[in-house]
């Protein structure tokens, strides 16, 4: 069963690139709208994908959770949205971090500016910045849509405004090329975001991945699901030789024989593919995580 368990994690972590493509296409599958400047606006809308997407892009087939919950929220009918946040809880549940790592369209995009040849500089010494995507889930998502509402009741969007660089690639720039009355619209807001935009991607040519790391809020409710997902990393302590390949692959900054479900893990498999002896792979389902990694050499048991 091991040894099944371990192929099927080597196949998926080594195909991962694919499975981010092709999670992109379905999540934006109304191809033609990008020729046609305009936004699908069907029933896949009532449901949210698991990662983050804008509503805005004119291939989406449903809706940013993270949109939607600050649309809820930012009401003057609503409070608080069950639905929404009841999704966002199952999704973390059912795969943690794995979503940051495999389905999330915005991570792919940061991978992709990653692999452009350029100096890399790692972001072990800026560990602290990791938790600013905390404050941005509690102020800019949850508390100032809230709070912050204007004589009809209604609370912005703050995150989704202000900050998100999703809207202006996804959204923004594909309507405006082929819709005037978009283009003719766009003001010092959209320079704003634009600039945001080429921030991150800037960043992510150097860094991997920094706004998964510093600034997703998506990524940080995902991650507080991480250590009690069913999906999680398993370490065969038996079969660990303590190379160090796993740890220095990893460029979420996470050793994965000391912690192999840390909330900045996103499940990517690049631990699964460096090990040489097939001591990492994915575990899901119910139980215990601490007792699936204890050595077997002294009389414990591997599931």
């Amino acid at each position: 069963m091991d040894r099944k368990n371990n192929l099927r994690s080597l196949i998926v972590s080594r195909f991962r690139g694919l499975i981010q493509a092709i999670a992109a296409l379905l999540t934006n599958i109304h191809l033609p709208n990008f020729l046609k400047g305009e936004i699908y606006r069907g029933s896949g809308k009532t449901v949210c994908v698991p990662g983050l997407n804008c509503y805005s892009c004119p291939g989406a087939a449903g809706s940013c959770p993270i949109g939607s919950f600050q649309a809820v929220v930012g009401s003057s009918k609503f409070r608080f949205s069950y639905y929404i946040t009841g999704s966002l809880i199952l999704m973390g549940v059912l795969l943690g971090r794995f979503i940051c790592g495999f389905l999330c369209p915005f991570g792919w995009f940061q991978d992709l500016l990653h692999k452009i040849p350029f100096k890399k500089l790692s972001t072990k010494r800026l560990k602290p910045l990791r938790y600013i995507k905390y404050a941005v889930l509690l102020v800019m998502v949850v508390t100032l849509p809230v709070l912050v509402t204007n004589e009809l009741g209604m609370g912005i969007p703050y995150f989704c405004k202000y900050l998100c660089p999703q809207g202006v690639l996804e959204g923004a720039i594909p309507l405006s090329l082929v819709n005037g009355s978009v283009r003719a619209a766009l003001g010092n807001l959209f320079n704003w975001k634009l600039v945001i935009l080429i921030f991150i991607a800037a960043l992510s040519v150097i860094f991997y991945r920094p706004f998964c790391k510093w600034l997703c809020p998506l990524g940080a409710f995902y991650a507080l699901f991480n250590r009690v997902s069913l999906l999680q990393m398993k370490v065969h302590k038996d079969k660990c030789i303590s190379c160090g390949k796993c740890a220095k692959v990893c460029e979420m900054d996470v050793d994965v024989t000391k912690h192999p479900n840390h909330t900045e893990c996103i499940r990517c498999g690049k631990c699964i593919t460096a090990c040489p002896a097939g001591a990492v792979c994915y575990r899901y389902g119910f139980g215990s995580a601490k007792k699936d990694n204890i050595d077997t050499t002294n009389g414990g048991t591997n599931s």
